[in-house]
């Protein structure tokens, strides 16, 4: 059982669990995972697009946001700002451990705090340096990030390399926390699997194609990697599975995916069939992978339990996780020479295959990072493994009291510069609303003043 039994934490920013994303497919295997060891889990849950609501997932609860979430890319950033803030407000009055997905829970946060709740900040990777956010855009999300560090009692990376970009003064308070990956079964291959998604016409043979898995914007480089195949002429296609977020950002790809060369691109679109997905992994010539805004990304960690060849995007982030066990480019021609090279090869590339293997079953098994949130979430009261919870001598206890009791006054003295600020920030907010409403306006015909 637990080292902390019965107690409650409350998962805020995914939008379900097992559903295509990052947090929601982490979820999937950390959530049972924490209540095997007796804590007490609940979610936050999105309208289901399709079929009912399930009120329960492996003895998790699953609570549901109230409304619907818009289809507009612009309302959606909106939704999400409401969405958190509902929850950890929700979760204030009822969880021991408000846990959030994301640092987008602002102001919000100060509420668990004055309740003496333990506030834990994911705080992902560097989503201010996404080139799909406008300059206000990533002005709003730097302020949310030093918000979250400054109200969060804990701060959990999942890269130690993003240690670098939170200040010194927060260090204390930093856990690094990986995501997991569990190994699979061996998929035996079936393109009937994948007949939905390539259409009559297209096939792809087993162990003769190039793999990219992402959601297709411009920081996870897909221009760039199309760019490098097509230059490099290869002989195998590069087989892309994803959503594009832009249509203009689709444009430019495609362009250079069909510009009259011989090429060979295949867009399949997203995939939510696991097995599918697993299939193409371990059947595929070798895996690229382009993200470069940071933090461990899940996909690698499947590409690296599934002893791929993984040919990776330059940057500390991604060398962190493969080490030298990986092929790296920082451009198209880098890209492109690797293709070229690796289809020359006679050699296997046994040694990086076992390598990105042997480290992903070593530091990123599910059971490793489910006991490093059980350190984090029990504060060191208790030694992993044992699951007996230590009891905290009675001056420690006094002395947590006349703590919590000094933060309550602390709170109510920040209240009032907490009133000065709601007020500068809600006349924020009105223009960032009069923004969207001049954007969102004209594509459903109404006239805007603005």
């Amino acid at each position: 059982m637990s080292n902390v039994p019965g107690e409650r934490v409350g998962i805020v920013g995914a939008r379900g669990i097992d559903n295509y994303g990052g947090y929601e497919r982490i979820l999937a295997d950390l959530v049972p995972r924490l209540v095997q060891k007796g804590y007490r889990v609940r979610c936050s849950c999105e309208q289901p697009e399709r079929g009912g609501r399930v009120a329960d997932y492996k003895g998790a609860t699953l609570d549901y946001f109230p409304l619907k979430a818009p289809t507009n890319y612009t309302l959606r950033k909106a939704f999400e700002l409401l969405y958190d803030s509902y929850f950890i407000l929700r979760y204030s009055q009822v969880c021991d451990i408000i846990y959030v997905l994301g640092i987008y829970g602002g102001l919000s946060l100060l509420l668990p705090r004055l309740l003496g709740r333990e506030v834990v900040v994911n705080t992902d990777g560097l989503e201010w340096r996404r080139a799909k956010y406008n300059v206000v855009e990533q002005s709003l999300i730097v302020l949310y990030f030093g918000i979250s560090l400054n109200l969060a009692s804990k701060i959990i990376v999942d890269n130690e390399q993003l240690k670098r970009f939170i200040g010194k003064k927060h260090h204390a308070k930093i856990f690094y926390v990986p995501y997991g990956v569990s190994e699979q079964e061996s998929k035996l291959w079936d393109e009937s699997k994948l007949s939905n998604y390539l259409g009559e016409n297209g096939k792809i043979k087993k162990d003769k194609y190039w793999l990219l898995i992402s959601r297709l914007e411009p920081e996870n480089n897909i221009h760039v990697i199309v760019d490098g195949f097509v230059q490099a002429k290869s002989k195998y296609p590069l087989v892309i599975v994803g959503d594009f977020t832009s249509d203009h950002y689709q444009n430019r790809v495609y362009r250079q995916a069909f510009n009259g060369n011989s090429a060979n691109v295949v867009f399949l679109g997203a995939i939510y069939d696991a097995d599918a997905l697993w299939m193409l992994r371990q059947h595929c010539r070798a895996y690229i992978h382009g993200h470069s805004v940071g933090g461990t990304n899940p996909s690698l960690l499947e590409a690296m339990i599934s002893r791929n060849l993984i040919i990776c995007h330059d940057n500390p982030f991604n060398r962190e996780l493969c080490s030298s066990y990986a092929h790296y480019f920082a451009d198209s021609a880098d890209l492109s020479n690797l293709v070229i090279s690796t289809e020359e090869s006679v050699a296997e590339p046994f040694e990086l295959c076992s390598g990105v293997y042997e480290r992903a079953v070593g530091a990123y098994s599910w059971d490793h990072v489910a006991a490093s949130y059980d350190e984090v979430f029990g504060d060191g009261n208790h030694v992993v493994g044992t699951h007996s919870k230590t009891e905290m001598p009675v001056t420690d206890r006094i002395g947590k009291r006349d703590a919590e009791l000094g933060l309550f006054k602390t709170g109510i003295k920040f209240g009032r510069i907490l009133l000065y600020v709601m007020i500068t920030l809600s006349t924020e907010s009105y223009v960032v609303l009069m923004h969207i409403a001049s954007q969102i306006a004209p594509t459903c015909g109404i006239w805007w003043p603005l």
